[in-house]
C-alpha cells in the first residue's frame, strides 16, 4: 500500500485538507468525500494524479475514481489523514448539507426507484419481444399475420412471457416501491410488501377493468359496512397510490414505536400500522393518486398532442 503514500498525501491536501472532510468512505471503485466546503477542493490538480482516473461530484458528495486498488487508496488514505472511517450511508448523509430542497427530494425518488430498474428493463424487454411476436403483422406469404398467428410453438411463448410482463408492470411496481420506501424510511420491509400486495389482490377489481365495470361487477367488489360502501379497486402499475400509502405506512409504524411498550410492540406495531395503512390506502390515498395520476397523465397527452407540445416536451423532458 505503500505506493499510494505520495498521492494519498496529495490528495488530502488537494480536497483542503482533514479540516474540509466532513467524511470519506469508498466504494468498488471510487473514493467518496463529503466536503465541508467543496470549492476548496482543486479538482485539476486531483485529476493529474497518478492513481486518479477522474472525478465527478454526485448528489454532494465528490467522489475520485481509484480503480480495482480503491480499498487499498482508501486504506493509505485514512491512515496519512487521520480521518475516521465512515460508511457510504454515512458519507450521504453528511453530503446532504451540500444539497438544497429539490435536490435532495430527486436524490429520494432515485433512491425510490433506483432497486426497480432491473426489473423495469426486463419487463420492458420482454414486453417489446411479445409485441413483435402477437402485435405486428409483417410474416406470413403476404406479410400481414403475425408470428404468433403461424404457429403454435410462438403462440405459446407470446402467452407465456405475459407471465413475467403483468408480473413486472401490474404487481411489481405497486409492491416494489412499498418495499423501497419502507426500506428507505427504516420501516418493515415485509411489511412494505404485504401492503403492496393489498394494493394488488385478485380479490379486487383489476385497475385496467374500472371504466368498463358495470352495476353487476360493483355489486360483486364493493365493501359494504352497512354505513358505507367502498369500491374494492386494485391499483395494478400505479405508482402515485402505492408512494402515499407507503409514506403514510411508514409514519405509522414510527408512531406505535414510539407509543407502545417494548414488551408488546412486536404484536401491537405491525398489526397497527398495517391494518391503518391499508384501510387508509383504500378508503383515502388510492383514490387520491389515482386521481393525481390521471391529473398527470392527461396534461402528458394534452403535451403530446397539442401545439404546445414542445412545451410539455421540456418540462417533462418528453
Amino acid at each position: 500500500m505503500a505506493k499510494f503514500d505520495h498521492d494519498a498525501r496529495e490528495l488530502l491536501e488537494l480536497v483542503g485538507g482533514k479540516d474540509n472532510i466532513a467524511a470519506a468512505s469508498h466504494c468498488m471503485t471510487r473514493m467518496r468525500f463529503a466536503l465541508k466546503d467543496p470549492s476548496k477542493a482543486d479538482v485539476a490538480a486531483i485529476e493529474k494524479l497518478a492513481s486518479v482516473k477522474g472525478s465527478f461530484t454526485q448528489a454532494g458528495q465528490f467522489q475520485v475514481i481509484i480503480g480495482n486498488d480503491v480499498a487499498d487508496f482508501y486504506d493509505t488514505f485514512v491512515g496519512i489523514s487521520g480521518v475516521s472511517e465512515a460508511s457510504k450511508q454515512d458519507v450521504k448523509s453528511a453530503a446532504l448539507q451540500n444539497t438544497n430542497v429539490l435536490q435532495r427530494a430527486m436524490g429520494a425518488i432515485a433512491e425510490v426507484f433506483a432497486p426497480l430498474i432491473p426489473a423495469i428493463i426486463t419487463g420492458g424487454l420482454i414486453l417489446g419481444f411479445r409485441n413483435v411476436l402477437g402485435e405486428m403483422p409483417y410474416f406470413g406469404p403476404e406479410g400481414n399475420q403475425t408470428l404468433a398467428s403461424l404457429s403454435v410453438f410462438w403462440t405459446g411463448v407470446y402467452n407465456f412471457l405475459w407471465l413475467i410482463g403483468e408480473a413486472v408492470f401490474h404487481a411489481g411496481i405497486p409492491v416494489g416501491i412499498c418495499w423501497s420506501i419502507t426500506k428507505k424510511m427504516g420501516g418493515t420491509p415485509m411489511l412494505g410488501i404485504v401492503l403492496g400486495l393489498t394494493l394488488v389482490s385478485g380479490q379486487l377489481m383489476n385497475a385496467y377493468a374500472v371504466s368498463g365495470a358495470t352495476a353487476a361487477d360493483w355489486a360483486t367488489h364493493t365493501w359494504n359496512f352497512d354505513f358505507a360502501q367502498v369500491r374494492m379497486i386494485g391499483y395494478q402499475a400505479q405508482v402515485i397510490p402505492a408512494i402515499l400509502a407507503a409514506i403514510t405506512f411508514n409514519y405509522l409504524e414510527r408512531f406505535f414505536k414510539k407509543i407502545t411498550p417494548s414488551v408488546i410492540q412486536m404484536i401491537v406495531v405491525p398489526f397497527c400500522s398495517l391494518l391503518l395503512a391499508v384501510m387508509a390506502a383504500h378508503f383515502v390515498l388510492g383514490p387520491i393518486g389515482w386521481t393525481i395520476g390521471s391529473w398527470i397523465g392527461n396534461i402528458v397527452l394534452a403535451g403530446i398532442t397539442s401545439p404546445f407540445a414542445w412545451l410539455f416536451g421540456l418540462i417533462f423532458g418528453a
